[in-house]
Order: C-alpha cells, then sequence, then structure tokens
C-alpha cells in the first residue's frame, strides 16, 4: 500500500507540476468579458488540457491499484513463483524511450513551425511505439512457447494483466497519434497542431513513466 500511495504521490505531482506551470503567469481576476458577456478561460488552462489531466489521473489511479493488487497477491501465499522477465523487454524499453524523445522533438518542431521535422517527429516515434508494441507481443510469444501460461501461476497471471494494460494505454495514443498524422498530411500548419502535438507527447512521457515503473516492478520481485 506504500507503494501505491508514493506512486499516486509522484505522478500526481507530475501532473499538478505541469499544469501550474501553464497557468502560472495566469491572472483569472483578469479574465476578458466578450460582448455577450463570457467569461474566457486562462490562456494556460485549456480544455484539451484539462482533460488530459483527469484522464492521466484516473490511469494512475488504475495503474497504482492494479500495482497494489500484485504486491498483496504475492505476499499472500506460497503458490506465487516469480517469473524470469524476457530479456526482449530491455530492448522493448529502449523502443519506448526512443519514441518518447522522438515525439518531444515534434512537439519542439510544432512550436517552430516546421513541418518537416514535426513530420519526422511523427513517423519515427510513431515507428518506435509500434516497434515496442510488437516486441511486447512477441515476448508474449516466447513466453507461452516456453510453457508459461497466464493460469499456470499469479505471478505468470499479473505479468500478462500488467503489461497488457499498458500496451491498450499505448494503443490509445497512437489513435490520437494517427490523426494528427492525418491531419498533417492533409495540410494542417505545425502552428494549429501544436496543442494535439502537445497533447500526445506528453502522453507518452506518462506511459514512459509507468513502463518504468512497472518494469523495475517486474525485475525486483
Amino acid at each position: 500500500m506504500t507503494v501505491t500511495l508514493v506512486f499516486l504521490a509522484v505522478m500526481m505531482a507530475l501532473f499538478g507540476g505541469w499544469l501550474f506551470s501553464h497557468s502560472i503567469n495566469v491572472r483569472p481576476w483578469e479574465a476578458q468579458v466578450t460582448g455577450r458577456s463570457r467569461l474566457q478561460m486562462p490562456a494556460g488552462v485549456t480544455a484539451s488540457r484539462v482533460g488530459l489531466g483527469v484522464f492521466l489521473a484516473v490511469a494512475t489511479s488504475l495503474f497504482a491499484l492494479t500495482i497494489s493488487a500484485y504486491l498483496m497477491r504475492q505476499e499472500m501465499g506460497h503458490d506465487w513463483r516469480p517469473l524470469a522477465v524476457p530479456g526482449l523487454l530491455w530492448w522493448n524499453s529502449v523502443c519506448l524511450v526512443f519514441g518518447s524523445v522522438a515525439l518531444q522533438s515534434a512537439w519542439k518542431a510544432a512550436r517552430r513551425d516546421d513541418a518537416g521535422r514535426l513530420r519526422l517527429g511523427l513517423l519515427v516515434g510513431g515507428g518506435f511505439t509500434i516497434a515496442f508494441i510488437l516486441g511486447q507481443a512477441l515476448a508474449w510469444w516466447q513466453l507461452q512457447a516456453r510453457g508459461i501460461y497466464l493460469s499456470a501461476n499469479p505471478a505468470n497471471a499479473f505479468f500478462f494483466l500488467l503489461t497488457a494494460l499498458h500496451v491498450l494505454h499505448l494503443l490509445g495514443g497512437l489513435f490520437a497519434w494517427s490523426r494528427s498524422l492525418l491531419r498533417l498530411q492533409r495540410g494542417a500548419t505545425p502552428r494549429n497542431m501544436l496543442p494535439s502535438i502537445e497533447l500526445c507527447a506528453l502522453y507518452w512521457h506518462f506511459l514512459l513513466v509507468v513502463w518504468g515503473i512497472l518494469f523495475a516492478l517486474l525485475l525486483t520481485t
């Protein structure tokens, strides 16, 4: 339970710091009033950023609860047999790091209105992410080939659950990534795409941090 609380505290501190950094210079009492007396939202607090913050908070809670269940089940009985983590996961982790770096590069290119580097960053980031997902699938297949099945041992079941849950979140990110790439192919300017690229990059960074925690957990337990 302590690990869960620490995980929640760290992730929520990251989200809070990010939102605060985008609104630190905003004075809500100076909000402008339009012709119909509608208050404008502070410039740094957009609906998309708030939506992403809420979603990441929910995702953090989901991962934290799953990790807590993993640790509690590990201590419950003698039937827990630690799983030897496939070596392929190290290479997969490198792919996810490169994917996150590429999305950060795409975000920087969008701020500089550089369509060429933006396209390259999106393609490289998506490519490495797809390589990570395929690598995870290959690792699952290797375990199955060695006779390590989900139902044979609680540790096996949690390994598949944790890694599959992470992959599902990445697939959701790839959906948003594909929409951004399609908009760029249809002629959208990098400036107009900056909000969506920003959210993609932040989401990739979040999933990279989550994977680092999950991988360390699997390696040490």
